[in-house]
């Protein structure tokens, strides 16, 4: 896995990004590149910003301050809807479950960008349908209605309706929230073969140190809503960093090569923290 910036150009480029709520400030000045064919996380407390910032790249916030550009230097803010959806797509934290209609079917619906304006057709549709159910391992569900599925099942559903829109960038929003390991384990590597086998740019908030340290490349930490630290994700997960950003002491282990993370409470003993290398 590619784990420098300057080795792969960004396919997506924030600067300075503000964002407010009314008076209040949400995210503060926050820079950093989505390089291709990489996963980027982007971790934090509750409130810090984290989704925010990931739904104001997809412009569903509007932005006070900063932008966002693409790899050809290109504002995503002037493009149309169309085209900003050829661009980015966006998987977020909650979709409501659509009665009535086939896995199929609503895959399908992420083709609408690619449509004929005028006749409705789309020639490579099918393919790129198909291709998305295969990715995400739910072409055995196609003809199912998507009422009939279980949580995790419907997660891959829209997962695989983002790949149908057929975007270089794909951001999700804690997409194993409420998934049950199992399904969080085959999200994650949905996530890393996109960007591995496939060279998509992805750009995912989550909640759980150890799945980012696992599958990603960069690692972005914010602390109200400011960035505290960039990265590789041993660069960014240190005790020090976690510790501060979280409020709450943290431990940071490394055993056979794998970073994990443990929040010490009053009843739980602590460890011995073992620098990464």
């Amino acid at each position: 896995m590619p784990l420098d910036d300057s080795a792969v150009p960004p396919s997506l480029s924030v600067a300075g990004l503000g964002v407010s709520y009314g008076n209040r400030r949400v995210v503060e000045s926050a820079s950093f590149d989505l390089a291709a064919g990489t996963v980027t996380a982007l971790i934090g407390p509750n409130g810090s910003g984290k989704s925010t910032l990931l739904r104001s790249i997809a412009r569903l916030h509007t932005p006070d301050a900063g932008s966002v550009t693409l790899d050809d230097g290109v504002d995503v803010s002037t493009l149309s809807s169309r085209d900003f959806a050829r661009s980015i797509s966006l998987l977020a934290q909650s979709r409501p479950v659509p009665g009535g209609l086939t896995v199929r079917e609503v895959v399908t619906f992420g083709r609408h960008p690619h449509r004929s304006r005028w006749t409705g057709q789309d020639a490579e549709g099918p393919a790129v349908v198909d291709r998305a159910l295969h990715l995400t391992r739910t072409t055995d569900l196609a003809d199912r209605p998507v009422a009939a599925l279980s949580g995790g099942q419907v997660q891959r559903v829209w997962l695989a309706g983002c790949l149908a829109q057929d975007t270089g960038v794909l951001l999700l929003d804690e997409p194993t929230t409420y998934l049950d390991l199992r399904y969080q384990v085959e999200i994650l590597d949905v996530i890393r073969d996109l960007a591995t086998h496939h060279g998509v740019t992805v750009g995912v908030v989550l909640h759980d140190l150890d799945q980012a340290a696992a599958i990603a490349d960069h690692v972005v930490l914010l602390e109200d809503g400011a960035v505290l630290a960039r990265g590789a994700p041993r660069e960014v997960l240190t005790a020090e960093n976690l510790s501060r950003a979280y409020g709450v002491r943290v431990d940071v282990t490394v055993t056979d090569g794998a970073l994990h993370t443990r929040a010490v409470g009053r009843h739980n003993t602590p460890t011995v923290a073992v620098p990464a290398p």
